[in-house]
């Protein structure tokens, strides 16, 4: 188990400018060690820093949803702390899309017909997509993998996927988002190129250094056929 942050005694600010919460540098770093297959490495991060990647709710939660557990992972995501009920919401009626495709997939058309009466359509959201999943319930199975679902949602790792779709929903305080310490360089790296008005660079842009086309890298011949 990580050890408590306030044992560290570091600072809670890094960087030369002190513009960067450690916390969150720490889980960026861990989720792109975890996206990247280094789930050792990662572990050891959390457990040297001190600092987890998620709370022991969200793992719970985490864990519920990869496992199936469709009702565990409503009543756990409840207890998030969670402000906003239109996120709540969003997240739930996800969750609960999920199960319902999984039952009619196992071919349990009462079950999913259940879901949606009495548990999706009274989040009174998302009612087009409520409608083409009661429209499901009278297709042939064909339909409904190729016609309806979600891409994806007929695969073995769609629970993953589901994972990710509620990453996007849910702030990144309690879920890290996918890929974020990836988007941020990157997001430099643009920067970086968009201010160099002598660009003329056909390389990738590398990461060890700033960026910056000098003159002699501008045609300085014609060459004529």
């Amino acid at each position: 188990m990580a050890r408590p942050l306030t044992s560290q005694g570091k600072e809670v600010m890094v960087g030369s400018k002190g513009l960067i919460k450690r916390d969150e540098f720490v889980r960026i770093i861990t989720k792109s060690l975890y996206t990247l297959g280094y789930e050792k490495t990662g572990a050891v991060l959390e457990e040297e820093s001190g600092i987890t990647l998620h709370s022991p709710p969200v793992n719970v939660f985490r864990k519920q949803v990869l496992d199936g557990n469709w009702d565990s992972a409503v009543v756990t995501l409840n207890t998030l702390d969670l402000l906003d009920e239109n996120i709540v919401k969003s997240a739930v009626f996800l969750l609960l899309e999920q199960k319902f495709f999984e039952l009619l997939r196992n071919g349990n058309v009462m079950g999913a017909m259940k879901t949606l009466q009495s548990e999706i359509s009274p989040l009174g959201i998302n009612r087009k997509r409520v409608h083409e999943m009661a429209s499901c319930l009278i297709s042939s199975p064909q339909n409904v993998l190729v016609g309806f679902s979600k891409p994806g949602i007929e695969s073995s790792n769609s629970r993953f996927k589901l994972l990710e779709e509620l990453q996007k929903v849910l702030p990144p305080t309690v879920m890290v988002p996918e890929r974020r310490l990836e988007n941020l360089v990157e997001q430099a790296l643009t920067v970086q190129r968009e201010a160099c008005y002598l660009h003329n660079s056909v390389d990738g842009l590398s990461l060890y250094i700033d960026h910056h086309c000098g003159r002699d890298q501008i045609p300085s011949q014609v060459l004529q056929s």
